[in-house]
């Protein structure tokens, strides 16, 4: 504890002797054996108390990650299950939305067979799905 060696021992128990005298060492010893001791005990119980504490909190704290844990689950689960539904109940707005759509694309289709028709006298003015002009007779694209 201190890394006191036999010699520096032998001269702190000189010291001793010469200042208390051989009457009282013994009873000294004890007095201060028993110090010692209660010490000992004292810093038992207090590390003791220290790790049962920390026993207690770290059980407290597994219990409140398990908790999140499975609130974010089943947070996580009821989204999924609300987005699936969402994907599979047709939106109100989407017959809307197609012929919204419908009627862009004719719009373009209808301008794109115009200028066609302008710049390339060999083609009917049709386009494939890609919007690309094709030849009439041979259905390659250009």
């Amino acid at each position: 504890m201190f890394d006191l060696g036999i010699q520096e021992l032998i001269l702190v128990f000189a010291v001793a002797l010469l200042v208390f005298g051989p009457k009282s060492l013994p009873e000294l010893s004890r007095t201060l054996g028993k110090v010692v001791r209660d010490l000992k005990l004292a810093l038992r119980g207090v590390k003791d108390s220290f790790e049962e504490a920390s026993s207690e909190v770290t059980d407290e704290l597994k219990e409140v990650s398990d908790n999140m844990k499975d609130s974010i689950y089943k947070s996580v689960e009821s989204n999924l299950e609300k987005e699936k539904k969402e994907e599979k109940t047709p939106d109100e707005n989407a017959p809307e939305a197609s012929e919204k759509e419908r009627e862009s694309v004719e719009n373009l289709q209808e301008a794109g067979n115009e200028e066609g028709d302008k710049e390339n006298p060999d083609t009917k003015g049709s386009k494939n799905s890609y919007g690309s002009d094709v030849r009439e007779g041979q259905g390659k694209t250009e």
